[in-house]
């Protein structure tokens, strides 16, 4: 939600200093998207879908701003309709640009085991909780050794650094579901 604050702001910024016209402020051209092979978004695709993360979008919606109970009950029962399959379809191309063919593989992975299939469903479906300090969660020490993995390690690191583009990515297509007429 900081990130896309922090987008309109500057985007108010360059868009005041590009009508005002003002030299001072050089916009750097954008960099070319790098090409992304069907096998990449497939698998962002996959990895999207053991995530689960149709919730997340309804977690996005949740966290915003509406002018009314109305607009909000409006904005879930477009989300609703709309098939997980079509959410993964629609934000896995936007998303291989911080995730990697390898990290969407290994989290996919990761995700359909058991202990995956938990970390998911505490995740979505348990309210707050409160750990005390120095209590740790008890993981099975095959968990424990699968994720000392190298491969696990680096990419959960990746798919813990690309939150922030989920998340606005997720607003972005919230943002273009509410628009839709359905």
């Amino acid at each position: 939600m900081k990130f896309a604050v922090q987008a309109v702001a500057v985007q108010a910024i360059l868009s005041t200093a590009l009508f005002m016209e003002a030299p001072a402020l050089a916009v750097a051209p954008a960099a070319p998207a790098a090409a992304t092979s069907p096998a990449h978004v497939k698998s962002v695709e996959a990895l999207l879908g053991a995530m689960h993360i149709e919730k997340a979008l309804r977690g996005v919606a949740a966290r915003s701003k509406y002018q009314s109970d109305a607009q909000r009950q409006t904005v879930f029962a477009k989300i609703d309709k709309v098939p997980p399959a079509e959410i993964y379809r629609r934000l896995a191309p936007p998303l291989t640009r911080t995730i990697s063919e390898e990290t969407a593989t290994e989290m996919t992975r990761f995700y359909t085991t058991p202990y995956g299939q938990q970390v998911i469903n505490k995740k979505y479906n348990s309210g707050p909780q409160i750990m005390m300090s120095g209590v740790t969660p008890a993981v099975p020490p095959e968990e424990k050794k699968e994720r000392k993995r190298p491969a696990y390690v680096k990419a959960s690191k990746e798919l813990a650094d690309a939150g922030a583009a989920i998340d606005h990515e997720a607003f972005v297509l919230l943002q273009q579901i509410n628009k839709e007429k359905r």
